[in-house]
């Protein structure tokens, strides 16, 4: 089993990104988990022990700020038994990703 955590930093401000709404589903849609960053743009834990597979990321930033990509949705695959941390860079009118440590 593997566990997950993200990390969302706004790159216009060069801060965290507090109180996005996340959520985590399967890739088939089904809603495992959600959360809300923390002060330091952070969901230290989400979706608890997961095993392989595909799976979402669903962040809600327009709840964050108002922007060109109202929602950005991260698939992403578990196929090893270790830590997963998947963070968000966020700009007005861009964002990557990448897997994290």
């Amino acid at each position: 089993m593997s566990t997950l955590s993200t990390h969302v930093l706004d790159t216009a401000t060069g801060t965290p990104a507090a109180g996005v709404p996340v959520r985590l589903e399967t890739r088939a849609g089904e809603h495992l988990d959600q959360g809300t960053t923390d002060a330091d743009g952070r969901i230290g834990s989400i979706g608890g022990e997961l095993g392989h597979g595909d799976y979402v990321l669903r962040f809600d930033t327009a709840a964050y700020a108002p922007g060109f990509f109202p929602e950005v949705v991260v698939v992403f695959t578990i196929a090893d038994e270790r830590h997963h941390h998947v963070p968000l860079l966020l700009s007005p009118f861009g964002y990557s990703t990448y897997r994290g440590s």
